[in-house]
């Protein structure tokens, strides 16, 4: 079967290790947009990071942004859903991981931007005059993901142990190699979001194609009637995944939808 939705994460996945969109893969893009095909990027960026990539995937359709936390018109750059955590929930989550992981510092990706808690030392560069304080200070309702990051522990002993002592509370994902965790509201992934959407557009899971190479792809990868894990991507999302793609610096998500869709 053609499938009728592209889903596909971004980095590590449809971008190369230098953050770009190849000329091969934006072809494929363009391609698909003149067939009528949805293009929806499946991400754990936050909506300022995929506005980074305007130029390049700005004209080709939809974005769900911070693991399924909000939908995002790409083009006009505007939400067209969020899905925030309760205050209660985050700051429960937060008196959790301070007791049981002494040294956690935290910060929120919220609808109308970033902000950090002081003892947080962002590893990327921070919009200017982003806010910090106290984790109740700089806490509001509009807050869609929460990251917990630890400088001492190794990232997958870290993302294995808060989603133990919060996955109750709150969905646990972890996509980077460092010991930074993310969390959405109870139930919210990067599947569940593109299930909503799929729904809308009167599509199946059995028509979307999904590609994803890190742990918070997961849910998507299984979710999807045909998904492809990176040639290089995490052990545990290779085996969520039906196929095998090469890998991202390969440009591996285009060299799979050329033979899927007979493209030039």
């Amino acid at each position: 079967m053609i499938p009728r939705l592209v889903a596909t994460d971004l980095d590590g996945t449809l971008l190369r290790s230098d953050g770009t969109v190849s000329p091969r893969t934006r072809d494929v893009l363009t391609a698909l947009e003149t067939r009528g095909v949805p293009v929806v990027f499946v991400t754990g960026r936050p909506m300022r990071w995929v506005d980074e990539l305007h130029d390049d995937v700005g004209g080709h359709g939809l974005a769900i942004c911070s693991n399924g936390a909000i939908v995002y018109e790409v083009a006009d750059r505007a939400v067209r859903r969020a899905l925030p955590l309760d205050r209660a929930i985050v700051l429960e989550v937060a008196a959790r991981l301070r007791a049981a992981l002494p040294g956690t510092a935290f910060a929120l990706e919220r609808t109308h931007g970033f902000a950090r808690e002081d003892s947080y030392r962002s590893r990327h560069v921070e919009p200017v005059g982003t806010p910090h304080g106290t984790l109740e200070e700089i806490l509001d309702d509009t807050v869609v993901k929460v990251l917990a990051l630890h400088d001492e522990m190794d990232g997958d002993a870290y993302w294995r142990a808060v989603d133990r002592l919060v996955g109750d509370l709150v969905d646990v994902t972890w996509s980077s190699t460092w010991a930074l965790v993310e969390m959405s509201a109870h139930g919210v992934t990067k599947a569940s979001t593109l299930a909503l959407l799929c729904a809308e557009l009167g599509i199946t899971s059995a028509e979307v194609v999904a590609f994803g190479d890190m742990t918070n792809d997961i849910a998507m990868l299984q979710w999807a009637g045909t998904s492809y894990a990176m040639a290089d991507a995490h052990p545990a999302a290779q085996a969520a995944a039906t196929h095998r793609a090469p890998g991202h610096d390969a440009d591996g998500v285009a060299v799979v939808l050329t033979e899927l869709f007979d493209l030039p």
